[in-house]
């Protein structure tokens, strides 16, 4: 990796950290106070955190234990996306999953909800949180729970999608909320993790699809070799020619999602200065094309 792409890896781990404190901000400070519980991994560590405290008979601790818990579920997860997913997939869920275990243990729990009403405070905690999350989403990274099982498994079976996973799984987990607690806690945390949702979809940009045009008179194998080895994607190939100067031109079509953008154009500046694309947003893709968390 060039010095370039270093610099746009150490900037988007920095939005990654940002968005992962927004996110411990957001669970903790509005929807912990009001005895909510998030969707996930996160969700599913609360509630463990929450059956050790009623063991322990303590009231409160030093330390939020919903973060070291939610480490702790990782570890297999890690395992699972060092093996299968991927050592950059990897590396950068493993930075952020401890990002996420250290600020969920960090980010203090205030004592009384800094907002009374509840759904008030489910809107806030989840806008916060999603926003939070989006942003980790956008930078390429992932801060394991289900999106590393879910990609796992979808990749396993083509049929089977992240969404469907989440919500299955959501569903069981708050039904175990509602049981445990009651029907106000299951229904508010089901908003909770309603307006987490969608604040995070408005946020994040991997599921905006792009189609991009490569115009460059150069014939390149590294550039061909880089969206292929690097990016992943698949290179459809024409050839032109310039109706002014009357040059031979390659055409080069991919599709990728809207965050790969800025390593596309660094490759393609390298590989040819004069050459340039077009960038068409928002493109419906289906069949085999590779839906990507990071």
């Amino acid at each position: 990796m060039d010095e370039a792409g270093r610099r746009r890896n150490w900037t988007r781990l920095g939005t990654a950290a940002a968005g992962i404190l927004l996110y411990a901000v957001g669970v903790n400070m509005f929807t912990v106070p009001l005895g909510l519980y998030a969707g996930g991994v996160p969700g599913l560590s609360q509630l463990l955190r929450s059956a050790l405290l009623a063991v322990l008979g303590w009231k409160s601790a030093p330390i939020d234990f919903a973060g070291v818990f939610y480490y702790l579920l990782n570890v297999p997860l890690l395992f699972i996306a060092y093996r299968y997913l991927g050592k950059r997939f990897f590396r950068n869920t493993l930075i952020c999953a401890t990002a996420y275990s250290l600020f969920l243990s960090l980010v203090p729990v205030p004592a009384e909800p800094l907002v009374d009403d509840m759904l008030t405070g489910c809107l806030l905690g989840g806008v916060i949180s999603g926003v939070g999350n989006g942003m980790v989403l956008t930078a390429g990274c992932c801060g394991g729970g289900l999106d590393v099982l879910g990609v796992w498994i979808s990749q396993k079976n083509r049929s089977f999608t992240i969404g469907r996973f989440s919500i299955c799984f959501n569903a069981a987990l708050f039904l175990l909320c509602g049981i445990l607690f009651n029907v106000e806690t299951m229904i508010y945390s089901v908003l909770n993790s309603i307006f987490l949702s969608v604040a995070n979809d408005r946020a994040h940009q991997q599921s905006v699809n792009v189609q991009a045009l490569i115009f460059t008179k150069q014939d390149s194998p590294e550039l061909d070799h880089f969206i292929m080895d690097n990016l992943h994607r698949g290179i459809t190939r024409w050839e032109g020619k310039g109706v002014y100067t009357g040059e031979n031109t390659h055409i080069l079509c991919v599709c990728l999602n809207k965050y790969e953008i800025e390593d596309l154009e660094a490759a393609l500046h390298r590989a040819d200065p004069k050459a340039f694309f077009i960038i068409q947003e928002g493109v419906h893709i289906s069949s085999n094309f590779e839906r990507r968390l990071s």
